[in-house]
């Protein structure tokens, strides 16, 4: 298998209404999109293969052994890479994450990030650069990451239960590859270091506490992350959700909880501290509590499709906007064009869906295509 940077087979393109006529903003306007929301944070996956099989991302009956992945000829290079992130930051984005698939699998990875660490906002400040990775091959790189200019990293972890671990993994990958890479890179200085969990009733809501306990007094914020119907839930359904309320309040009822104010709009998580002054966790509540009218993401996939949106149902392909002797600012003005008619709020939208009994009955854009 062509482990090195890869995807999978190309997304839908925007529907007619998704680039409906209406009138844009003059061109010194702000980079808003229909709801006001301004551009700032940049996923880009770099690699759609993963070396799991999660079962609400990647289910191991549909990635398969023979899954069509992308050729690495149909994958931006690194050098395409970074050209789409310095238009983004053109426009106002001040934080990239890599993401997947699993980023590590990606060979010289170190390379992209030494690059994309390079670049300054149009104020002059630093773009900070983070990862998300399963945590599988962090404890060999995460020292090389860091020097390269990784400013932090967020690491996926579901249980602490070897057995059950193994089947959400769908390989039978143990806990402790993945608590060795969370200890390399709190060794090698890659901080705040979050780790997150994604609760499913029923499957793995029983490791809420072990995995807030475990990680207690160590500097690690745990979020944990509603079970959401993206790409890879196909058996989703509300039943299986533990909201938020209800998992703070597992762990407030063992070590009580206060809330940290004063976070970013754009923050994805509430956050609480420990009133023994243990640390943070924090939780993300898609599902319960929507926050799309904060939302400043987009998403790249590895080759080149932009994704408005977590749950889109579409893409642009900006890879003809990469090619020898397109400026940069004629990129950054094919982004901004989209993005000014954004106006996807899906998690809001969701409750309105079960009101009526209705499921959603378009394709949707797989997780480990976009990443999360």
């Amino acid at each position: 298998m062509d482990v090195d940077t890869a995807i999978l087979s190309p997304p839908q393109h925007l529907t007619d209404d998704a680039t409906a006529s209406g009138a844009l903003p003059a061109a010194g306007d702000d980079c808003l999109d229909r709801l006001g929301r301004p551009l700032r944070d940049l996923r880009l996956s770099v690699i759609d293969q993963c070396n799991f099989r999660c079962t609400y991302c990647m289910p191991k009956d549909v990635f398969t052994p023979d899954y069509p992945f992308l050729p690495r000829s149909a994958r931006l290079s690194f050098d395409q890479m970074t050209a789409l992130a310095s238009a983004f930051v053109m426009l106002g984005v001040e934080r990239i994450r890599i993401t997947g698939g699993e980023p590590l699998l990606c060979r010289h990875l170190e390379t992209l990030v030494e690059r994309l660490a390079r670049l300054r906002t149009p104020a002059g400040r630093n773009v900070e650069i983070a990862l998300t990775t399963n945590g599988l091959l962090l404890a060999q790189k995460a020292r090389a990451l860091r020097d390269a200019g990784l400013s932090r990293v967020t690491v996926s972890l579901d249980s602490l239960d070897d057995a059950l671990f193994g089947r959400m993994n769908g390989v039978g990958a143990p806990v402790s590859r993945v608590l060795d890479g969370i200890d390399a890179a709190r060794a090698a200085g890659l901080a705040p270091l979050k780790v997150n969990m994604v609760v499913e009733k029923h499957v793995n809501d029983s490791q809420v506490l072990p995995i807030a306990q475990r990680f207690r007094h160590t500097g690690v914020t745990v979020r944990f992350i509603e079970f959401m119907d993206v790409g890879g839930a196909a058996s989703w359904n509300r039943d299986k959700v533990l909201t938020s309320d209800e998992t703070r309040a597992r762990i407030a009822s063992v070590h009580p909880l206060v809330p940290v104010p004063g976070r970013r709009a754009s923050d994805t998580a509430s956050v609480w501290r420990y009133a023994d002054g243990a640390g943070e966790v924090g939780f993300i509540s898609s599902v319960s509590q929507p926050f799309c009218g904060d939302c400043t993401r987009a998403r790249v996939s590895a080759d080149g499709r932009l994704f408005l949106c977590l749950f889109a149902t579409g893409s642009v392909d900006l890879k003809p906007w990469l090619s020898e002797g397109r400026s940069p600012a004629a990129l950054a003005d094919e982004i901004r064009r989209h993005w000014l008619r954004r106006d996807d709020r899906y998690s809001e939208l969701r409750g309105q869906l079960a009101a009526t009994g209705r499921k959603r009955a378009y394709p949707v854009v797989r997780m480990s295509l976009v990443g999360g």
